[in-house]
């Protein structure tokens, strides 16, 4: 039985990304601050001429519709003028991980088909070497800053080249290709045309409660479709000022907020574990932050309204994933009654179904009460074209009726309220009994001893699955394995506990946010030969060891 949102559809405009960004873009709103940072302030109408000039110059270049424009670099009002730049040109844009070394980035550079690359001085090194293997120039490899050697984005705006006129069909055009997080396996292109991302601005627009008058702290990665999206086009759409910063530091992070006076953040689960628990955020004046909004990994209930409660703010959650543009799930604006447990609601415009995971059979929508988990799957104009060159993971991930199967297994209320319970490929097995790793990383996060954790499936000596818990003390924290187990144990059932636990120095996650749980398991030893201390702990079933996360 499918579900849906309780909001009407909303209308979506069949025009290219640019256009619905800019064409209607008033005197007024050009001499309004669309970037502001520590060293300047560019109006809308600043950015809009350099897209357009850029456009201009990439034309001149050769490059033409069709072809594809590597991003690789850090959030800056340049980084928005050359992804827009690009598009302009009819081209595609390609973001690469600014954290990328030579090899992964050659991997999508080859793999998109790239002809052209944008960086940033700092890693001009590594893309000229990428570039050279697969058959770029140098001389179509620009810096979005400035560099001695290097020709740069201002240098081609300069140009002063009028935009192309390109014929672009927003339905099939690709407008940009983000590579899936890889975090289960190899990234793969994820072609997002221009009518999937301005039908998923037109879906979130209602529910995010961003405004002109906004504020929005803009420091989760555009290469990332959350940044891109929901951070960078979202605030541009409704002529905000974004306040970049190329990357997370928490100190810099709060003086940003505060010198800046942000409105408006957009996080991810660990900078919201900084908010509730460190101790710089007490020397911040953080007094005009009125929305925090988490999305790219699950935010704990308990987490959330600690957050609301320290910075005085309004805390909600969305869901989504880069292969639907990405936002399908939130709490909207205001409706502080949805537990931040759950995702929220569907937006408009997409129809959701759960499948039971064992059997494949569609999952009962309660009248009352709450569904059994199923994997959510979603339907509507934001669902990805496919993945590049790979017509059978697009077959697997979108079904004959057109519904994308998420992976992720959740329930949903009578009222239409959406809980995501974990990732399907991480359900712990153990004994049968399906352990969500999420749950348990939630009731962790709790304990005031533990600054961050993650939990990951490994197998014990008698080969069965069972939960480890990676902790991360607090500082000064003398906290046990005995006593981290003790806690779980004495808050969640039987068969869900924890029975080992390593505490490490930092939890490894993409950029985004997400938990790399691949990464910790690659740690573990073959079953044999893994710690295990004496006494209580081994007693109950549980090991111990301490580790450095480098």
């Amino acid at each position: 039985m499918t579900f849906t949102s309780p909001h009407p559809p909303v209308d979506i405009p069949d025009v290219t990304l640019y256009d619905f960004l800019f064409a209607d873009l008033t005197e007024e709103e050009k001499q309004r601050p669309a970037f502001v940072d520590d060293v300047e302030t560019v109006t809308y109408g600043d950015l809009v001429a350099s897209i357009d000039a850029l456009a201009g110059a990439l034309s001149q270049r050769g490059i033409n519709p069709g072809d594809v424009v590597a991003l690789y670099g850090s959030n800056s009002s340049n980084y928005a003028v050359a992804l827009h730049g690009v598009l302009r040109a009819g081209a595609t844009a390609t973001t690469a991980n600014a954290l990328y070394k030579i090899d992964e980035l050659v991997r999508q550079l080859r793999d998109s088909g790239a002809t052209a690359i944008f960086t940033i001085s700092a890693l001009v090194e590594q893309a000229l070497a990428a570039a050279a293997q697969v058959s770029i120039a140098a001389d179509r490899v620009f810096v979005l800053d400035d560099h001695p050697k290097m020709v740069a984005l201002r240098d081609l705006v300069a140009e002063a080249h009028p935009a192309p006129t390109v014929e672009v069909d927003p339905r099939t055009s690709i407008a940009v290709l983000p590579y899936s997080s890889g975090t289960t396996r190899a990234p793969k292109g994820v072609m997002l045309s221009h009518h999937n991302l301005v039908a998923n601005l037109c879906q979130s627009q209602p529910w995010m409660g961003v405004t002109a008058e906004d504020r929005v702290l803009a420091v989760l990665p555009f290469f990332h479709i959350y940044g891109l999206t929901v951070v960078l086009n979202l605030t541009l759409r409704v002529r905000g000022s974004l306040v970049p910063m190329s990357r997370f530091d928490l100190e810099e992070f709060l003086r940003v907020v505060s010198d800046n006076r942000c409105t408006y953040l957009y996080v991810a689960p660990p900078i919201a574990v900084a908010l509730a628990k460190h101790p710089l955020v007490d020397s911040y004046d953080l007094s005009h932050v009125a929305t925090i909004l988490s999305g790219a990994a699950p935010l704990d209930d308990e987490l959330g309204k600690a957050v609301a409660a320290r910075i005085g703010c309004e805390v909600r959650q969305g869901f989504g994933m880069t292969e639907l543009s990405p936002v399908s799930h939130a709490i909207p604006d205001g409706r502080t009654d949805i537990s931040l447990a759950s995702v929220g609601l569907t937006l408009p415009n997409i129809d959701c179904k759960l499948l039971d995971p064992a059997t494949g059979q569609e999952i009962d929508i309660p009248s009352e009460g709450v569904s059994a988990p199923g994997e959510l799957c979603c339907n509507g104009p934001n669902v990805m074209v496919g993945y590049l060159n790979n017509a059978s993971e697009t077959r697997n991930t979108i079904d004959e009726d057109g519904f994308l199967h998420t992976g992720d297994i959740a329930t949903v209320s009578a009222e239409g309220i959406v809980t995501v319970v974990d990732r399907l490929k991480e359900l712990i097995k153990y004994k049968g009994y399906q352990v969500p790793p999420a749950e348990l990383e939630a009731v962790l996060l709790t304990h005031d001893q533990i600054a961050d954790a993650a939990v990951v499936g490994v197998r014990d000596d008698d080969g069965e699955e069972v939960p480890l818990a990676y902790v991360v003390r607090q500082a000064d924290s003398s906290l046990t394995a005995d006593a981290v187990i003790s806690f779980v144990a004495g808050r969640v059932a039987p068969y869900k506990k924890v029975r080992r636990v390593e505490f490490i120095d930092a939890v490894p996650k993409s950029p985004s946010g997400k938990i790399l749980r691949r990464a910790l398991r690659a740690e573990q030893p073959a079953t044999g030969d893994r710690p295990r201390t004496e006494g209580p702990t081994a007693a109950a079933g549980g090991s111990s060891s301490t580790r450095n996360w480098n």
